[in-house]
């Protein structure tokens, strides 16, 4: 476990599914203690109605998210060299990141979090795969950040 981030920011392909996940989950398991952000490679999606379901099981909201590409990041004044820690949440956003901070002195982890997107055929079956993608993100911050300071519930 490393040192807690003063920043983090999370990203993954459309800042759709996993990485608006990973923002929200953060923010509400360790309310204040980091900066927390997420983007996408692309923003070409609206946030997914599943992981809003989702989150909202484990009382976080994220039917207000705006998707956002790295490019509308620091188009909106976000700097990537602010953040003390990004994690890539799928193999293309981390090419994008390294891509994009060669410059700096970051970290830049990956976690392979399922993309749940496509999977199952029913409403139930694409819900349990978005429910483990949900899992596998708060495990993976457990792991990383220590226990939660603020209660999900769940």
């Amino acid at each position: 476990m490393g040192e807690f981030p003063q920043s983090v920011l999370f990203c993954c392909d459309h800042n759709a599914v996993r990485s608006p996940m990973a923002e929200a989950l953060m923010k509400k398991m360790y309310g204040q203690r980091a900066y927390v952000q997420s983007a996408g490679v692309k923003n070409d999606m609206e946030v997914d109605g599943f992981s809003v379901a989702v989150c909202r099981e484990v009382g976080v909201e994220l039917a207000r998210h705006r998707s956002r590409s790295f490019d509308e990041m620091q188009e909106w004044g976000d700097d990537l060299s602010q953040f003390d820690l990004i994690v890539a949440l799928s193999p293309a956003s981390q090419r994008m990141a390294l891509e994009l901070t060669r410059h700096y002195h970051l970290e830049i982890e990956y976690w392979p979090i399922l993309d749940p997107t496509g999977l199952g055929e029913t409403r139930e079956a694409k819900l349990a795969a978005y429910r483990q993608a949900r899992d596998q993100i708060i495990a993976r911050m457990v792991a990383r950040f220590g226990p939660a300071t603020e209660q999900t519930e769940g």
